[in-house]
């Protein structure tokens, strides 16, 4: 998988369907000469073609060659301050007040297995064939080294990026820029793909042509958002959902992050992607490191779809951990949407009473539960059981729920603070918070410093006794709000560009302690819904609340946007009540479960509320989940329409062996005499004969002649299930 030419001074990395090469050039520059469909072998720098471009410097070891500059090469791992104008993946402020790095290929190494990251999340090698490659380069004049490290999981045809600097030399300097990974692509026509969005419409695609200049998203809100997400691609322009090129790169990582292409005036693109510069500024002594977040790229030849199949893939078997990742979840129902903060034992019993019978697993208490917390304003950071709402504390309402034959879960804030709290009064230092400026409140709360040790085990603390106070088996972890008033107390004015940075390596390490200390405890993640989707929580987390938004229809684009990476088993979708309490739709219970569906799978509304007849169609969705449960979470994942443009949205989930297959449509727009809608089903084997509604189809007749679908009232849903018949 990864080869070196010693004659030709390359390395090569190998997948099963994409090649990777980088070559050593005669001045010791690393420069990336291909990254596409995979190749027999060879030398690819030959695409490489000097000339002599103006106002294009050359290095001075270069000598008369004007055919030779930074600027016009396309490199591995781009500097700054030497003649590359281009986006550049390293800047540092040096000792002597200087900002020049010169990166020169020092050696190399190639081991099996995939390395790991101490402190941060990252893919795993586990049960595949991985390899890792280091390469080291160093800037001669200060010192400062640099580790690119590359993991290859062939069968994912994934290759993942990681980056360790070190200050090699003998004063102190600050790292101002630190990309994960960069790709420097030849001239070409290209458009660019990003996930963007808002506030209950997260992960929305944005694709348009990529021109001249320099294209970013990013957060700089100290979580990966809501508006941005961690992800992009760059495609083809013909390139669509079943064929055509596409590089994709996800950066494994919680916070700040930046993604950019850029288009240079030689219509040469480079990408990068990594932690966002914004106020960041990281001092290393002599001898000491800093290790960037993980890049994952792939490379697809087959379109958007098999790009995103390949993610979902690696993510679900290894970046996620855990026996949650692979065990059926427990079908859960939450209180939130059904009593906000006002419920008692007596009300929590009760919705987990009639939710047990018909078949639903685990009962999660929302907000609330804890200190003063009635209403936004007070409480959280008291992590003591409220007991006037819940006499005894946790464990009599876990256990009475236990005896239900349901599992119980529970809602945290670990990250958070009201003013009006007992944590508070005694600690004010202890939140993030600039001296002398008046705080800046988000949802009436503050955020705890988790640079602070002694910050960071008070959670832990409190967290690791309410967990054995009870028998709860479920957490949900929420952050509701943005990251501001970014100053911490611990350390000196200098270094106040290192605390976005250490905030997310401070929320790691608690959730690393949780993974560790309780291995059976499925944790799902949320910010405000999905404000912290990103690979850098999967890792801790296996599902994370996709959305605050339950609205049905407005889920079906959610969670088409959000498929683009990641897959459907980390998608926390559930049923809730209309009129939904954002958009005041009204959705047919039926359509509601069809959605929910597609991820999880659970309820959020007081099924007592809920009639006869609705709750017997409770059951009934319930007991059918369980039956598609590993169709959905582990089976290969179709995107049949465009969620964003068609009057209709559909989708498909196939099992690996193409023995079973999931059908799921939905009409978003009704028009009057509409044209009859045919669908083509994906991923069948055209060779075998799939039983579908009691009649007998050749996979061929599913995928190429499609299937005509039956005119319906606006918001129905209909779906089919399909079983290979033995021939």
């Amino acid at each position: 998988m990864i080869q070196w030419d010693k004659q030709q001074q390359t390395i090569t990395l190998t997948t099963r369907e994409s090649s990777y090469q980088m070559k050593v050039d005669h001045l010791g520059v690393l420069l990336h000469t291909y990254y596409g469909p995979r190749l027999r072998g060879g030398d690819l720098s030959y695409r490489i073609c000097p000339e002599d471009r103006g106002f294009s410097p050359n290095p001075y070891d270069a000598g008369k060659d004007r055919t030779y500059s930074l600027d016009t090469q396309p490199q591995e791992y781009s500097s700054s301050g030497l003649g590359d104008f281009r986006l550049p993946c390293l800047e540092a402020d040096l000792a002597d007040g200087s900002h020049a790095v010169d990166l020169r290929y020092v050696r190399h190494s190639i081991a099996d297995g995939k390395y790991a990251l101490e402190g941060l999340p990252a893919f795993y090698g586990d049960g595949i064939t991985a390899q890792t490659l280091t390469v080291e380069l160093r800037d001669a004049a200060s010192g400062l080294t640099v580790e690119l490290l590359y993991g290859v999981l062939e069968e994912y045809d994934m290759i993942t990026r990681s980056v360790v600097v070190k200050n090699g030399g003998n004063q102190p300097l600050t790292l101002t820029r630190v990309a994960s990974a960069c790709l420097d692509f030849p001239a070409g026509e290209h458009d660019l793909l990003t996930l963007g969005g808002a506030y209950a419409r997260e992960r929305e695609p944005v694709r348009a042509a990529l021109t001249q200049g320099i294209h970013t998203a990013g957060s700089i809100r100290g979580a990966s958002s809501h508006q941005q997400n961690p992800f992009l691609a760059l495609l083809n322009r013909d390139t669509t959902e079943d064929t055509g090129f596409c590089w994709a790169m996800a950066l494994v990582y919680s916070g700040n992050f930046q993604a950019s292409a850029e288009l240079t005036q030689f219509h040469e693109t480079r990408l990068t992607l990594g932690i966002h510069p914004f106020h960041f500024a990281w001092t290393l002594q002599p001898g000491e490191a800093f290790t960037a977040p993980e890049a994952a790229m792939v490379f697809s030849a087959r379109g958007l779809g098999h790009m995103s199949r390949l993610f979902h893939r690696a993510i679900r078997r290894n970046l996620c951990r855990g026996p949650w990742k692979e065990e059926r979840r427990p079908i859960l129902i939450n209180n939130w949407e059904a009593t906000l903060f006002d419920f008692t034992a007596e009300k929590i019993r009760s919705i987990a009473q009639t939710a047990s019978q018909v078949g639903i697993e685990l009962m999660v208490m929302d907000d609330g539960w804890f200190g003063q917390r009635n209403d936004d304003f007070r409480g959280l950071g008291d992590w003591n059981v409220n007991e006037e709402k819940l006499p005894g504390g946790l464990r009599p309402l876990a256990e009475s729920i236990q005896a239900m034959g349901m599992k119980f879960g529970l809602w945290v804030e670990p990250e958070m603070v009201n003013e009006d709290s007992d944590l508070y009064r005694a600690h004010p230092d202890w939140a993030l918070q600039i001296p002398g400026r008046p705080a800046t409140r988000g949802r009436y709360q503050l955020v705890l410093d988790l640079t602070r040790p002694e910050v960071r085990e008070y959670v832990w603390k409190n967290l690791r006794a309410t967990l054995r106070s009870a028998p709860i088996s479920y957490v949900k972890w929420d952050m509701n709000r943005s990251l501001t008033d970014v100053w911490s107390h611990s350390l000196p004015a200098a270094r106040q560009g290192e605390v976005y940075h250490r905030y997310v390596l401070g929320v790691y390490e608690i959730l690393e302690n949780l993974h560790r200390e309780f291995p059976d405890l499925l944790l799902e993640g949320c910010s405000g819904g999905g404000g912290r989707f990103d690979c850098g929580m999967l890792y801790y987390a296996p599902q994370i609340w996709l959305s605050d938004n339950t609205d049905a229809i407005d889920r079906l684009k959610i969670q088409y946007g959000s498929s683009l990476l990641y897959p459907c088993a980390a998608m926390g979708a559930h049923v809730s009540a209309v009129p939904n309490g954002l958009t005041h739709r009204s959705v047919p219970l039926h359509t509601r479960a069809v959605v929910a569906a597609a991820g999880t799978f659970g309820y959020e509304l007081d099924l007592n509320e809920l009639t006869a007849v609705e709750r017997e169609e409770v059951a009934q969705q319930v007991a059918h989940f369980r039956t598609v449960w590993d169709l959905v979470m582990k089976g290969d994942y179709y995107r049949l329409t465009d969620a964003f443009s068609d009057t209709f949205t559909a989708w498909m989930h196939v099992s690996e062996d193409r023995s079973r297959a999931l059908v799921s449509a939905v009409l978003t727009e009704r028009q009057a005499n509409p044209v009859r809608a045919l669908l083509r089903l994906k991923g069948l084997d055209p060779h075998r004969d799939y039983l579908m509604n009691g009649k007998v189809y050749g996979g061929d007749q599913l995928m190429y002649a499609g299937v005509p679908l039956p005119f319906w009232d606006e918001y129905q849903a209909v779906q089919y299930e399909l079983t290979a018949v033995a021939p």
